[in-house]
């Protein structure tokens, strides 16, 4: 599903974010990343997903050579991931019915399947009953949930959250930990950048120090 061949990632002017970095992570595996700030947490999330590429090495996903692919090649690689960021990118002036159809508005998608597929989602996260709110008029927790569902709802097969319980008091935290939970459960991969792996029970864990995979 992944896999890291001694990638690396050099930002200028000579900042090694990542160093000569290697691991696999098989389908339906959930597994956390943990690390000091600054660590190279959220560049190795960024690299899977073709925002950044790499400067060394090799980043496979489902097989394929991200670091290679064409630029008009990257939105097919995202139509099977979803992404969690830090801080939600949620848009404040749509409903959550709309933040959540957004993705699937963009990809075309027939207007009736996409409206099943935005209600299952919320359905999924436990914001059926909000879908007409504005992102403003939920908490905290329930705005994570709400990213989480945009996430989802193309139905992707990885799953990468980049501390999406980080703020969060622990009661909510423990919540949104078991929404990922959940889409382990039915196969879905998960790689979930975390200060606090306690929360996802006892996963396989990658631990980077300064850009290196330490254990």
């Amino acid at each position: 599903m992944i896999r890291f061949d001694r990638a690396s990632k050099r930002y200028p002017p000579g900042i090694d974010a990542l160093a000569d970095v290697s691991f696999e992570i098989g389908q339906g595996e959930l597994v956390t990343l943990s690390g000091h700030s600054g660590a190279g947490k959220s560049t190795l999330l960024k690299l899977i997903a073709g925002i950044e590429r790499p400067t060394g090495g090799a980043v496979l996903v489902n097989g394929q050579n991200v670091g290679s692919l064409k630029r008009g090649a990257i939105p097919y690689l995202r139509r099977n991931l979803g992404l969690v960021f830090q801080d939600q990118k949620l848009l404040f002036d749509r409903s959550v019915f709309d933040n959540v159809m957004l993705p699937l508005s963009i990809t075309g998608f027939p207007a009736a399947e996409a409206k099943r597929r935005v209600q299952a989602a919320l359905d999924k996260v436990g914001l059926l009953a909000r879908e007409k709110a504005m992102p403003i008029m939920l908490s905290g927790g329930e705005q994570q949930r709400l990213a989480i569902a945009r996430a989802v709802v193309g139905r992707p097969n990885l799953l990468l959250a980049d501390e999406p319980t980080a703020h969060l008091d622990a009661a909510t935290a423990a919540d949104v930990a078991r929404v990922f939970l959940e889409f382990r459960e039915v196969g879905v991969t998960v790689l979930i950048a975390t200060y606090d792996d306690r929360l996802f029970g006892a996963p396989r864990r990658l631990t980077l120090d300064h850009g290196r995979l330490a254990a």
